[in-house]
């Protein structure tokens, strides 16, 4: 059952498992930011916090975080994710969100930042006014999936590097795995872990995991599931 818990007058997390989602609300509007992995009726939670017209939006398209989906018409999304979301029996038309958009919710605007990497359409929402980065699996002290079909380590390192040029437009990251909440610093380590696997200067353990071959690194500020190597 997910744990609701209200982090200020216009902001919630909802908890659910080993995965998270928000609802962010301004004057006009609310928006649910993903809908968990077992949450099929996160948009009654989100309905039940706010009575503004709701929108859904979708960091990316990975199963853990669409459980909800199906209980919303439209759904903000980067078209990148689109086919990835469409195989998982996505049901929904996909508004596209890109680089630079700005969703206001009234008195909050919520900027889109491409992040890919962990998927070719992961997005980040920068909360302008409240100073907050929600980062999707993105940027986390959690686990990162970089192994399998679409997943791309140095798409992954230049979307850090990117991250990087609005440094001090915001004070915490939002994530959706692991602690709640995380510092800003964090996307320059896991910049750095990236890089290092990439140049094969991190020592990982291979590992079986859900039935992959993978390379477990782990660093001491999060950890990489990567593809398998010799």
């Amino acid at each position: 059952m997910a744990d609701i818990i209200k982090i200020n007058d216009n902001t919630w997390r909802i908890e659910d498992g080993m995965v998270r989602f928000y609802l962010f609300t301004g004057r006009k509007r609310a928006l649910l930011i993903d809908t968990g992995m077992t949450t099929k009726n996160a948009k009654e939670i989100a309905e039940s916090l706010t009575a503004l017209p709701l929108s859904l939006i979708n960091t990316h398209a990975d199963r853990d975080h669409t459980a909800g989906n199906g209980a919303f018409a439209e759904i903000y999304m980067s078209p990148k994710e689109e086919p990835l979301y469409r195989n998982q029996n996505g049901t929904g038309m996909v508004i596209p969100v890109k680089e630079g958009d700005v969703i206001d919710l009234g008195g909050r605007p919520l900027r889109i930042i491409d992040v890919p990497g962990h998927t070719p359409g992961s997005i980040a929402i920068l909360d302008e006014k409240n100073r907050v980065l929600v980062s999707g699996d993105s940027v986390q002290n959690g686990n990162i999936y970089m192994f399998g079909p679409k997943r791309d380590l140095n798409d992954f390192i230049k979307s850090m590097e990117h991250l990087k040029k609005y440094d001090g437009q915001y004070d915490e990251v939002y994530a959706m795995h692991g602690n709640f909440p995380v510092g800003p610093e964090l996307v320059g380590k896991l910049c750095d872990g990236a890089r290092q696997i990439r140049d094969g200067l991190a020592k990982g353990e291979k590992i079986n995991l859900f039935g992959n071959d993978v390379t477990f690194y782990k660093f001491d500020y999060a950890g990489f599931f990567g593809e398998c190597v010799d």
